[in-house]
């Protein structure tokens, strides 16, 4: 299920895209356009009235009124039906992050103050390339990657600590040994005797991931559609409404189709990076057709222990450095003529 900012941000879009008043009036009608069960509208309900997310709504709100008002998007045509995905995905091979659907056709993603746009495991994305089906490495990357780096940190770690009574074996240990180790090591920084056993881990694990991810990538011939699906670019054309820390984020995002014919992809650069973590460096190089100009998009990604150290198998957390707004196939969304209110 979706967090209470998800649910507030989503659910205040859809209601903004309806036309029919203010926030606190729409809010009150229930609208019946907007399919979603009495207790969540119960849940949204209490969430305003708590004021906690005032800004949220108020900013999520505005950006449905003006995807409605948009000559790209709704063009003033109030929608009859908005399907929430309530945090659920659809099946299949699709990499767009639909959250609300209009009328059946319009694809509407919500992403607010977030760089990340994905926590696959390690595996899936450089061994899967983010397909969202397919058969990958299922253990513990660390160990995959990189065995004796991952062996030597785990006996610094446990002579630091004193917990000399966990097994020799990391692969042995259980849920609440895996805790017990994690609870020991409190803070941003490892025990002074296993910093150097870290660095060695993550110098080796950032290496062996961008190097599978590299061959994979070539052995496929697999790059644009790689590109693809780091830019979140799918099979049909769907729309971003959203905001970063600068500023309201109201975009159209490209189909794969419409992406080809406006960019041809000159390169995907993988590099392993040198950080307080394993991390590996991304980046796009691309030609606009139009200009001829020659652009690049830049991102990375961090593999990570899951919920604390040791605690459970590492996740590679996907980053886009460059915003949103300046990303190849995502096109800003053209206001309308102001539409006239129904009801006050």
């Amino acid at each position: 299920m979706p967090d209470d900012r998800t649910t507030v941000t989503e659910l205040a879009t859809a209601l903004g895209t309806l036309g029919i008043g203010d926030l606190s009036s729409t809010l009150a009608r229930r609208p019946g356009q907007l399919d979603i069960a009495a207790a969540t509208w119960g849940e949204l309900d209490a969430l305003y009235a708590s004021g906690r997310f005032a800004g949220e709504f108020a900013t999520a709100f505005a950006n449905g009124r003006a995807f409605l008002e948009a000559e790209d998007a709704l063009r003033g045509r109030r929608p009859r039906l908005i399907e929430w995905t309530g945090g659920r995905r659809p099946p299949g091979d699709e990499v767009a992050p639909v959250d609300l659907r209009i009328d059946h056709v319009f694809l509407v993603s919500c992403k607010y103050l977030s760089r990340n746009i994905a926590n696959p495991s390690p595996a899936r994305l450089f061994d899967g390339l983010l397909a969202t089906s397919g058969e990958w490495e299922q253990t513990d990357w660390y160990e995959v990657v990189a065995p004796d780096e991952l062996r030597t940190l785990y006996d610094a770690c446990r002579r630091a600590t004193g917990l000399t009574d966990l097994s020799d074996d990391l692969g042995e240990l259980g849920t609440e040994d895996r805790q017990r180790l994690r609870r020991a090591l409190p803070g941003r920084t490892y025990p002074l005797e296993a910093r150097e056993a870290y660095r060695q881990l993550c110098a080796q694990v950032s290496a062996a991931s961008a190097q599978r991810w590299l061959d994979n990538v070539a052995r496929r011939g697999a790059a644009e559609r790689m590109v693809w699906r780091l830019l979140r670019i799918g099979n049909a054309a769907y729309f971003l409404l959203g905001a970063d820390p600068r500023r309201s984020l109201r975009l159209r995002v490209a189909s794969s189709w419409d992406w080809r014919q406006a960019y041809r992809l000159v390169g995907l650069d993988i590099v392993p990076a040198t950080s307080g973590q394993p991390q590996v460096n991304w980046s796009v190089t691309y030609v606009e057709r139009a200009t001829m100009h020659r652009r690049s998009v830049q991102g990375h990604v961090e593999v990570r222990w899951s919920h604390g150290r040791f605690a459970q198998p590492p996740e590679a957390k996907v980053y886009l450095d460059t915003p949103s707004d300046e990303l190849p196939g995502y096109f800003p969304l053209e206001r309308g003529a102001d539409q006239p209110e129904l009801w006050d």
